[in-house]
């Protein structure tokens, strides 16, 4: 009988385990496709950070060749600057203000997208249409839109609400706060962009158990849609971060860092120095420090990246 089992029952045999795939040793071949972006990355970005660090100890106008020599100088300089340091500050008001609040309105439409709205469709090209629009475009239009005679103040006194106008971007109590509102209406979409698609990504069938939970929208939202968003906010901040350091066009159309210095960032102050004032040792050595910050967000957003790739 044991015998009749066997013979019904096939057993199939035992696999082979696989032998490792072999490496192919790499040809120099293989190192030409990367030739292209190792060129501009090496020998335009690396050497001009290089070069910049070179020209930083020196003294030097920006024309003809540095010959004042005066090592850390521009540094120490630079600790004992309270522009610079306003300058910073600035910037990194304007990062965490812009990142914060461009997180919780693009969260907050790509919920509102994903729930039942009609033209929904019409609603994220209109969310997203600022984005693509060229910064000086933005800048020069508002510059326009919020002179005393312009169209935001007539809106106002139309509307009965003269005591409110004013020189919108000629105020030093409200230039800022401007400002960072039109990054805010520009790059809204980016956000909303990237939380709609992670949005869309998540099973539904975790709502409709939250839902039988008991749970309310809000609960929902932070307790289960925020916490599988984890990576995305990363993203969005980091890059949010790294944006404001290298924001440049949208101060020097509207403001030009004024009044006074009161809206003046890094990236502004050093073309001050450099282009208008000839101090190009000075701007050398602000754009070290710049490129400095900028490489800390970078290495954190790798680190970031591949703790949540694991």
């Amino acid at each position: 009988m044991t015998t009749q089992l066997q013979q019904r029952v096939s057993v199939p045999p035992r696999a082979e385990p696989v032998p490792p795939r072999r490496r192919r040793a790499l040809r120099v071949s293989d190192y030409l496709w990367a030739l292209p972006a190792l060129i501009l990355v090496i020998g335009v970005i690396h050497a001009g950070i290089a070069a910049n660090a070179f020209y930083s100890l020196f003294d030097w106008s920006g024309v003809g060749a540095p010959t004042d020599f005066v090592g850390g100088a521009n540094y120490v300089k630079l600790l004992q600057d309270p522009i610079f340091w306003q300058s910073l500050g600035n910037t990194l008001v304007f990062a965490v203000a812009t990142v914060a609040i461009q997180l919780v309105l693009g969260l907050g439409l790509a919920i509102l997208v994903r729930t039942k709205v009609r033209l929904r469709g019409l609603l994220r090209t209109l969310v997203f249409v600022p984005v693509v629009l060229a910064p000086a475009v933005v800048a020069t239009s508002f510059r326009f839109l919020l002179t005393p005679d312009g169209g935001f103040n007539q809106l106002l006194r139309g509307l009965g609400l003269e005591g409110f106008s004013q020189p919108w971007l000629a105020d030093p109590k409200t230039a800022f706060g401007v400002i960072i509102l039109i990054n805010v209406w520009q790059y809204t979409g980016y956000s909303f962009l990237i939380y709609d698609a992670a949005i869309g990504q998540i099973d539904r069938g975790i709502f409709e158990a939250a839902r039988i939970d008991g749970a309310s929208t809000w609960k929902m939202t932070r307790m289960v849609m925020a916490p599988m968003l984890r990576g995305s906010h990363i993203v969005l901040i980091v890059l949010g971060f790294i944006s404001a350091l290298k924001m440049f066009d949208l101060v020097y159309l509207t403001t030009g860092g004024g009044p006074g210095t009161t809206t003046q960032v890094l990236t502004g102050y050093i073309y001050r120095q450099v282009i208008a004032q000839f101090h190009a040792g000075y701007g050398a050595a602000l754009s070290i420090v710049l490129v400095a910050i900028a490489l800390v967000f970078a290495i954190l957003q790798v680190r970031l990246s591949t703790r949540e790739g694991r």
